[in-house]
């Protein structure tokens, strides 16, 4: 692959696509494609196919997808495994047709079985039952890992599938309803930390700070407002913004557990409102966290130096039987977590809210422990570089401006 070399980046304004763009732009590479979603459905064959003929991408990295957190794959699932399906068939088949010299495929280490043994390594996947709750998601991307081998094996083509951990970073989803754990917490604990230091008795004479702060963070972020829905509003009362009336966005707030306890009461101490942040589960479930920039330079590493048949030659790659190739997929992450808890105390004191943290254990806490095994990606040459604390303040930096 060289500077000049055709690259088409699908999903580029995602969090993963547009870190990619900014670490293929930063080595000097000039001649990438992307394209909006409005300008190229993905899940439409005929466009995708019109693309590629027109085109002709030499390189081409899949990170557009569907995504979403525990909720949104738990409620949306049929819009999941489908229109994560028709991506991944469009894009893979007419990068064949098209003879592109090598396509990196991003997926997801849900694939791996709900109590897959930890650390989870390539060799686990299909070897019993998926978490429920991602489970459409989770089978549509090893559809797209067995495609990828499956073309290679038949066709001789240079597919590669790369596995990340939960990432987060610049451009990751904030929206409350949809967005992956992390983002979510930067975000309920800064509303949170904003909701405190609220001065009420100002709202009625001069603006407050802390209040239009929430204010422009729900023009930015508009929140759904679900038991809206629930007493049948009018359609233009279902989207909660600043413009909203106080008591509508402290409904809201409260409604994905940004809790006002007391309007009227200040703690003597603090002088500032108490203030209680809802998070789903017991706490205990442990995570592991990469650092988006970091994960882009894994796929831009692998692209770069990395073929179909090194990954056949290495030592981790398991050959189940004589002439049989599996688990050719590579896993992406730090090999190190932390518990969701543990999160929100260390984020908590990143922003520097004082409220209190409650954990709903009536709420599904999910698979109790997601850790990769990183062993086959630093044997082929790489290892992350950004640690979770600093990765976090960088991403509210990010966020804040």
């Amino acid at each position: 692959m060289n500077k000049n070399s055709k690259i088409y980046v699908a999903g580029h304004r995602g969090l993963v696509g547009s870190a990619i763009v900014k670490n293929l732009e930063s080595k000097g590479y000039t001649n990438i494609i992307t394209r909006t979603h409005s300008e190229l459905d993905l899940i439409n064959q005929k466009s995708v196919e019109e693309f590629f003929e027109k085109e002709k991408p030499e390189y081409v990295i899949l990170a557009a997808a569907k995504v979403g957190g525990i909720v949104a794959n738990n409620t949306y699932r049929a819009d999941f495994i489908y229109e994560n399906l028709q991506i991944q068939n469009n894009v893979i088949h007419q990068s064949y047709v098209r003879k592109v010299k090598k396509l990196l495929f991003l997926g997801s280490t849900c694939i791996y079985p709900k109590n897959a043994t930890q650390p989870m390594s390539e060799d686990s996947l299909l070897t019993s039952p998926l978490e429920y709750t991602n489970e459409p998601y989770a089978i549509a991307k090893i559809a797209g890992i067995k495609m990828c081998e499956s073309y290679n094996i038949q066709y001789g083509t240079n597919f590669i599938s790369v596995m990340p951990t939960n990432l987060y970073g610049p451009n990751d989803n904030f929206d409350l309803e949809t967005s992956h754990v992390l983002p979510a917490l930067i975000r309920k604990i800064h509303l949170g930390k904003c909701l405190e230091s609220v001065k009420w008795e100002e709202l009625s004479v001069k603006k407050d700070e802390n209040w239009e702060l929430i204010k422009q963070d729900l023009n930015k972020n508009p929140i759904k407002c679900v038991k809206c829905y629930e007493l049948g509003a009018k359609k233009e009362d279902k989207i909660i913004t600043g413009k909203s009336s106080k008591q509508e966005i402290l409904d809201v707030l409260e409604e994905y557990g940004i809790r006002l306890h007391n309007t009227e009461f200040v703690t003597p101490n603090t002088n500032l409102n108490k203030v209680q942040i809802e998070i789903w589960g017991s706490g205990n479930p442990r995570r592991e966290f990469l650092y988006s920039e970091d994960m882009a330079d894994a796929c831009v590493f692998l692209l770069k130096n990395i073929d179909f048949k090194d990954i056949l030659n290495t030592e981790c790659l398991t050959h189940t039987a004589k002439n049989e190739v599996r688990n050719t997929h590579i896993n992406i992450g730090t090999g190190k977590d932390i518990s969701i808890k543990e999160l929100a105390e260390l984020i908590k004191n990143i922003i520097g809210f004082k409220g209190e943290l409650y954990f709903n254990t009536e709420k599904p806490d999910g698979t109790m422990k997601k850790l990769t095994d990183v062993s086959k990606l630093n044997s082929l040459g790489w290892k992350y570089k950004m640690n979770l604390e600093s990765g976090i303040k960088e991403m509210y930096k990010w966020y804040l401006q």
